[in-house]
């Protein structure tokens, strides 16, 4: 058996170190929060795991396995704040990546449960093995040299990556401002920009968050909260960049940057080319749904 944490089901996936705005009006995920701000200090996380749901909305109406994606990212309380009719407005942070076993629906507690195991990030046995196999010919021929020559390659490769994904995203945001201001100068406004980021995913006014601080324009905004941290960058662009659901969950469910990346490269130049021939921003598919509850 796995763990047992908390589940929230949402539209599309959290990814870690990406910032998560909530506004909790449904009674089963009030007593959630209620729970978590009940729990002592010391005695574990005050968080809950988030996944993408894969069909139709109300989850509990269809089995829950079937109707949830099976990669998720826990999300930890940073600010709770009640409201006057009994909700919250929370702050959280997306965390630990994880595997769903199983979902456990119960009365008590109101709110979906799930069994899961934790996905490790494959950074460290990624670099040990660089880009080796593009460098043995017969097994056993690496010599602790051609080791540190295969590190070397591998870190090189790595930042090539991240310089091709930052510009690629940099020009990604630059043509959907474009776009939004309706194929004027490229460059934007504060007031374009903030819309751009609220499409984006992010809030522009948050000062603690992704967006902050527009001024130097929306994609030096975003880029400078990662800097030059390969893992943070794919996490940003994957959450950022307006791609459906199932490239998103795809770029969730990866364990290692380098892979992640070379998959945002793709996605990045396909979104480009998009943009460019059919000369609209896309919008997410959930715009289109039908009546949902309000979480």
């Amino acid at each position: 058996m796995g763990e047992l944490i908390p589940l929230f089901p949402l539209g599309s996936p959290l990814f870690p170190g990406v910032v998560l705005p909530l506004q909790i009006f449904e009674p089963r995920y009030r007593r959630l929060v209620a729970d978590l701000v009940a729990r002592p200090e010391g005695s574990g996380p005050r968080s809950f795991g988030v996944v993408a749901i894969r069909q139709g909305w109300e989850v509990e109406r269809v089995a829950p396995a079937e109707a949830l994606f099976d990669v998720g990212c826990t999300a930890v309380l940073r600010a709770v704040t009640p409201q006057a009719d009994g909700g919250y407005r929370l702050v959280t942070v997306g965390a630990d990546r994880f595997r769903l076993l199983d979902v456990v629906v119960a009365d008590d507690p109101p709110y979906l449960q799930a069994e899961v195991e934790w996905l490790g990030e494959e950074e460290a046995a990624e670099e040990a093995a660089g880009d080796a196999e593009g460098l043995v010919t017969e097994p056993g021929t690496l010599t602790p040299a051609d080791d540190d020559v295969a590190a070397s390659v591998a870190r090189g490769s790595l930042d090539v990556l991240v310089s091709s994904v930052s510009g690629l995203f940099a020009r990604y945001v630059t043509e959907v401002a474009a776009l939004r201001s309706g194929g004027g100068p490229l460059e934007v406004d504060d007031e374009e920009e903030a819309e751009l980021l609220a499409d984006l995913g992010l809030d522009g006014s948050d000062a603690d968050g992704p967006g902050a601080d527009t001024s130097d324009g929306a994609a030096a905004a975003l880029l400078r909260q990662v800097g030059d941290d390969a893992r943070g960058l794919s996490y940003l662009v994957a959450s950022a960049a307006l791609l459906t659901t199932d490239d998103r969950q795809a770029l969730l469910a990866e364990s290692a940057t380098r892979r992640r990346l070379a998959a945002e490269s793709r996605l990045l130049r396909r979104e480009l080319t998009l943009l460019r021939e059919l000369g609209a921003v896309p919008v997410p598919i959930q715009q289109f749904a039908g009546p949902m509850t309000p979480n």
